[in-house]
């Protein structure tokens, strides 16, 4: 009996051993080797695409707070007529996602076709059980649906995700960034836990046409929501006693904040004119994908004649990007990263690898600040020279650039890029310098913030693991 026992126990550990190896080659061989961008690709671009030689009828200007970034989003839901599409990384319960909520199910209510697009994953992980999304996805007017929900039994869908971050409303209105959207990002600026981030507001005054950025992101939009990829979730009834009082709830609840929303919001004077604005994204499907956004991005670098400033809150590169910033610094005279500290970061992964390539960044010769501030910082953004701005989703990493969506949009205008600049001084002057050789220039005022001794022995060992996959950071 007892060697029967043994035996059954065997063949159950050997059937774990083959699930688990299963799932692990599954979820990371097909994404080992990053592809190129094709030939195709790189002839149907075109730098000079992204300069505008027109009347100036878009608008832009910076959301940088994270009470901004909710009060602009209420006032853009107050407004609108049409339609609302919402696009984003994650969602999870908190008190700016009841507000966010109760603001759509009321623009629902005045007829407003409202549709919320989710990565699978996250989703899965942070929405699904939770009343008040089925609350809100059993309005006939507000549909949410989920981009690759991982099937397991498939797990090479476990590694495509929808990173992109966007609002738009009526056609005229688009705000697009880094944020995801819960109370870390957006809200209340003086609770203890936050992340620093940043979007830009377009405004277009393009009366209906189809040109400019914003039909660029709703097109975009509506091919991702229409495909195969994307599933319904939260179409219930709305007859169950528990959905039935979160809705009499965010109904009360948006009663309070309408009285504090202005009736309209003049938009020209929260933005600036720009000359254009450009839409950038990723390919869609769920698969290994081609560089489309890093490959933009390298180039519009390179047509620089004096200054790139990167934001970024990690610094994961491939063979390609290495090359592409030694490439980059050799050309333009100055250019500088600002990136997290690994003290601050909030990417295990990201700041593990960067324990053990930080040397490798450096030697490929931009000039690079960690920031040392509160938080961490999440903010996705390029300035170059005086006039060209770029701010959204994508991050300087691996992942970013070979396996997620993510969506950029380029701007042209000498006063946004002012205002970018500006941000990203300020952040810069609670961050350090970092010499060749891994030391900090000193700042009166910044302090070098010690990681713990038990976290540095942490970083040192899986900095090493993380080198069999760090193309999935």
């Amino acid at each position: 009996m007892n060697k029967k026992k043994r035996h059954i126990t065997k063949r159950i550990l050997l059937l774990l051993l083959a699930i688990i190896l299963y799932e692990a080659v599954g979820a990371c061989l097909p994404f080992a080797v990053q592809k190129p961008v094709s030939d195709s690709y790189k002839k149907k671009f075109n730098v000079s695409s992204f300069r505008g030689n027109g009347a100036e009828k878009e608008r832009a200007g910076i959301i940088e707070t994270n009470k901004g970034a909710l009060d602009t989003r209420l006032a853009m839901f107050q407004e609108a007529k049409k339609s609302i599409v919402i696009s984003t990384f994650d969602i999870r319960e908190g008190k700016s996602t009841d507000d966010t909520f109760s603001a759509l199910l009321d623009a629902a209510d005045r007829g407003v076709k409202v549709q919320v697009l989710v990565d699978g994953l996250y989703g899965m992980l942070h929405m699904n059980g939770k009343t008040v999304f089925q609350a809100a996805g059993s309005h006939p007017n507000l549909e949410i649906r989920f981009y690759n929900e991982p099937n397991f039994l498939k797990p090479w869908t476990i590694n495509g995700r929808l990173h992109d971050k966007y609002v738009a409303v009526d056609g005229s209105l688009l705000l697009m960034g880094g944020r995801n959207m819960f109370d870390y990002f957006i809200g209340d600026d003086s609770r203890s836990s936050i992340g620093y981030d940043r979007e830009v507001l377009l405004y277009s005054q393009n009366d209906g046409s189809k040109e400019g950025a914003i039909p660029q992101v709703l097109s975009y939009f509506h091919k991702l929501w229409d495909s195969s990829d994307c599933k319904t979730v939260f179409n219930g009834s709305s007859s169950k006693k528990e959905v039935k009082a979160e809705i009499k709830y965010l109904s009360s609840r948006y009663e309070k904040i309408k009285k504090q929303l202005p009736e309209k919001t003049d938009w020209t004077k929260k933005t600036v004119p720009v000359k254009k604005a450009v839409f950038v994204t990723n390919p869609t499907h769920i698969g290994n994908k081609e560089p489309y956004v890093w490959y933009t991005m390298q180039q519009l670098m390179l047509t620089a004649k004096n200054d790139v400033t990167i934001q970024t809150p990690y610094a994961v590169f491939s063979e390609d990007m290495y090359q592409g910033m030694e490439e980059l610094t050799s050309k333009v005279p100055n250019v500088e990263m600002l990136v997290n500290s690994t003290a601050v970061g909030d990417n295990f992964i990201a700041s593990s690898d960067y324990t053990r390539n930080r040397s490798k960044v450096l030697e490929t010769g931009p000039k690079v600040y960690e920031f040392f501030g509160d938080h961490s910082c999440h903010g996705k953004s390029i300035a170059i020279d005086n006039d060209l701005s770029v701010i959204g989703s994508y991050n300087f990493d691996m992942r970013s650039t070979y396996l997620d969506t993510e969506t950029m949009l380029v701007l042209e205008g000498k006063e946004l890029n002012r205002e970018l600049r500006g941000h990203m001084s300020h952040l810069k002057s609670q961050s350090l310098k970092v010499n060749s050789d891994g030391t900090y220039v000193p700042k009166h005022g910044v302090e070098k913030k010690d990681i713990p001794s038990s976290k540095k022995l942490i970083f040192k060992v899986s900095s090493v693991f993380i080198q069999l996959f760090r193309y999935l950071a």
